[in-house]
Protein backbone atom coordinates (compact mmCIF):
# COMPACT_ATOMS: atom_id res chain seq x y z
CA UNK A 1 0.00 0.00 0.00
CA UNK A 2 2.92 2.12 0.36
CA UNK A 3 3.99 1.94 -2.94
CA UNK A 4 0.59 4.00 -4.48
CA UNK A 5 2.42 6.75 -2.48
CA UNK A 6 5.22 6.46 -4.66
CA UNK A 7 3.92 5.41 -7.71
CA UNK A 8 0.69 7.86 -8.15
CA UNK A 9 3.08 10.97 -7.79
CA UNK A 10 5.50 9.39 -10.68
CA UNK A 11 2.70 8.47 -13.04
CA UNK A 12 1.48 12.30 -12.61
CA UNK A 13 4.65 13.53 -13.51
CA UNK A 14 5.45 10.99 -15.98
CA UNK A 15 1.67 12.20 -17.51
CA UNK A 16 2.59 15.66 -17.34
CA UNK A 17 6.21 15.24 -19.23
CA UNK A 18 4.45 13.17 -21.89
CA UNK A 19 1.70 16.02 -22.56
CA UNK A 20 4.15 18.69 -22.32
CA UNK A 21 6.42 16.96 -24.74
CA UNK A 22 3.11 16.44 -27.36
CA UNK A 23 2.46 19.77 -26.80
CA UNK A 24 5.73 21.28 -27.95
CA UNK A 25 5.55 18.95 -30.87
CA UNK A 26 1.90 20.40 -32.11
CA UNK A 27 3.57 23.78 -31.60
CA UNK A 28 6.64 23.05 -33.94
CA UNK A 29 4.39 21.79 -36.74
CA UNK A 30 5.67 18.20 -36.07
CA UNK A 31 2.25 16.83 -37.82
CA UNK A 32 1.47 19.53 -40.17
CA UNK A 33 2.54 17.72 -43.29
CA UNK A 34 2.56 13.98 -43.05
CA UNK A 35 3.05 12.37 -46.44
CA UNK A 36 5.19 15.88 -48.10
CA UNK A 37 8.53 14.45 -46.94
CA UNK A 38 7.70 11.21 -48.66
CA UNK A 39 6.77 12.50 -51.96
CA UNK A 40 9.51 15.22 -51.63
CA UNK A 41 11.91 12.55 -52.04
CA UNK A 42 10.64 10.82 -55.12
CA UNK A 43 9.94 14.42 -56.85
CA UNK A 44 12.35 15.53 -59.58
CA UNK A 45 14.19 19.18 -58.31
CA UNK A 46 13.59 20.65 -62.04
CA UNK A 47 10.52 19.14 -62.22
CA UNK A 48 7.64 22.02 -63.91
CA UNK A 49 5.10 20.43 -61.98
CA UNK A 50 6.12 21.70 -58.57
CA UNK A 51 4.94 25.40 -58.53
CA UNK A 52 8.05 27.24 -57.30
CA UNK A 53 10.27 25.38 -60.19
CA UNK A 54 7.74 26.75 -62.74
CA UNK A 55 8.17 30.05 -62.44
CA UNK A 56 11.80 30.14 -62.14
CA UNK A 57 12.43 28.06 -65.23
CA UNK A 58 10.08 30.26 -67.00
CA UNK A 59 12.04 33.61 -66.04
CA UNK A 60 14.90 32.11 -66.44
CA UNK A 61 14.73 30.75 -70.09
CA UNK A 62 15.62 27.22 -70.05
CA UNK A 63 14.05 25.23 -72.37
CA UNK A 64 12.51 21.70 -71.53
CA UNK A 65 14.74 18.60 -72.34
CA UNK A 66 12.18 16.26 -71.31
CA UNK A 67 9.98 17.04 -73.61
CA UNK A 68 12.24 17.18 -76.43
CA UNK A 69 11.73 14.69 -79.05
CA UNK A 70 15.12 12.34 -80.28
CA UNK A 71 16.69 14.33 -83.07
CA UNK A 72 15.74 18.01 -80.70
CA UNK A 73 17.52 16.40 -77.96
CA UNK A 74 20.76 15.73 -80.06
CA UNK A 75 20.79 19.01 -81.06
CA UNK A 76 20.69 20.60 -78.03
CA UNK A 77 23.61 18.27 -76.14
Amino acid sequence: MEILYLLIPLAIVLMVVALAFFLWTVKTGQYDDLEGEGYRILMDEDDPLIPGNAARKASSGEKDQAGATGSEADSNK
